[in-house]
């Protein structure tokens, strides 16, 4: 097995050449190749957070599982955090807070990183605020653009700047950076603003849970903000049958889409893309243009 040394620290790479992804035949080399070419931009939206993972030691075909407990033989350099669950229990989990320890993940087949809306160890400080536009039956990425553009303008009229990403399966994900907020203050706002949007289009938007009246509209899932949910973080790998990424998008891409092809990227075309563009998502990180929620 290879050995290589990533920022001094020595990691054993095990299996490059075993297909993750056998629709495009994408192997665990590529994937741990992706995450270090984009590891600049990915690591400051997860530094500092619990990371939960999916894992597919198999590939996306086989078995996974949700990895929120730091893995068997996880090394003493990877920091780990010890976290509340919802419950009160305390539980540890791993922080990606480097680029060793990101390919450390990915040898490990740990395909998606999930964080929470929160650094770790202040739960109760929210930093920010994401909505999960989820498109129901018949509907696509595409009408998730419209309702998206709904949601910037509803959501300015409070003062709150929005990012956009591709989630990496079949919707979009929107993203603000807040201050002096909590998960429940954040959920509640961004709970209230779903009701508003369904009110005044319920043809086409839905905010509440229950999946039979999704059909022939868009979710928008305002849930993502509780304490005990995580969400898909910028720039992860998508455990879907094509190495799909959750990619940031311009405002201009979110109004000119119309075929969701448009909008869906993978883990070759994400670098391109960053070289051409940069970050889209960079505004999310700047504390100045952090809003404060209304009331």
């Amino acid at each position: 097995m290879p050995i290589t040394e990533v920022e001094g620290r020595r990691l054993t790479l095990s299996n490059l050449d075993r297909v993750l992804w056998p629709r495009t035949g994408t192997t665990k080399g590529e994937l741990l190749h992706y995450y270090a070419t984009v590891a600049d931009v990915l690591l400051p939206y997860v530094r500092g957070r619990a990371a939960s993972f999916v894992r597919t030691p198999d590939g996306v075909e086989g078995q996974r599982f949700f990895q929120k407990r730091p893995p068997a033989g996880t090394p003493d350099w990877v920091t780990v955090a010890e976290e509340l669950r919802h419950s009160g229990e305390p539980m540890e989990q791993v922080q990606v807070n480097d680029l060793a320890t990101l390919i450390w993940a990915g040898n490990l087949a740990c395909v998606e990183i999930h964080v929470h809306q929160w650094p770790a160890g202040a739960p109760e400080r929210a930093d920010r605020l994401v909505l999960d536009l989820d498109p129901g039956e018949g509907r696509t990425v595409v009408d998730c653009c419209e309702v998206a553009l709904r949601l910037r303008e509803r959501l300015a009229e409070d003062g709150i700047e929005v990012w956009a990403k591709t989630s990496g399966a079949k919707g979009l994900h929107l993203l603000a950076a807040v201050r002096r907020a909590t998960p429940k203050s954040t959920s509640a706002y961004a709970k209230r603003v779903a009701q508003e949007l369904q009110a005044r289009h319920p043809g086409q938007v839905v905010s509440t849970m229950a999946k039979a009246h999704r059909a022939g509209r868009v979710f928008i899932d305002w849930s993502q903000n509780a304490q005990r949910k995580t969400t898909a973080a910028p720039y992860t790998v998508r455990a879907q049958s094509a190495p799909g990424v959750s990619a940031p998008i311009s405002w201009d891409e979110v109004a000119a889409a119309r075929d969701p092809a448009e909008l869906a990227f993978t883990i070759r075309d994400v670098p391109t893309r960053i070289a051409e563009r940069g970050d889209l998502l960079a505004g999310l990180l700047d504390p100045d243009r952090a809003a404060t929620l209304p009331g």
